[in-house]
């Protein structure tokens, strides 16, 4: 099981119980922004510091390198994220 480091916090382990990051990230109180929870939108973009996450769809939003969207997204290792404020 992944686990998920926020903003050089301590890790949280990711669950199966979630279905993408967003609802882990919802779960555990980090504030992030979101819109449309499908990845057209990219509101809820975040930076992918090291590890690999997998897209469960394609995001239509514009990600750079080094980003990722968290509302289309599950871990596939560990992650260390930054959320912007």
């Amino acid at each position: 099981m992944p686990d998920v480091i926020i903003n050089a916090q301590a890790p949280l382990p990711y669950g199966s119980g979630q279905r993408n990051l967003l609802e882990f990230l919802e779960q555990h109180q980090q504030p992030v922004n979101f819109h449309c929870r499908e990845g057209f939108c990219g509101a809820c973009r975040c930076k992918l510091l090291s590890g690999e996450v997998r897209y469960l769809q394609e995001p239509l939003a514009f990600v750079r390198r080094g980003e990722f969207l968290p509302c289309c997204s599950v871990p596939l290792s560990t992650i260390s994220i930054e959320i912007p404020k």
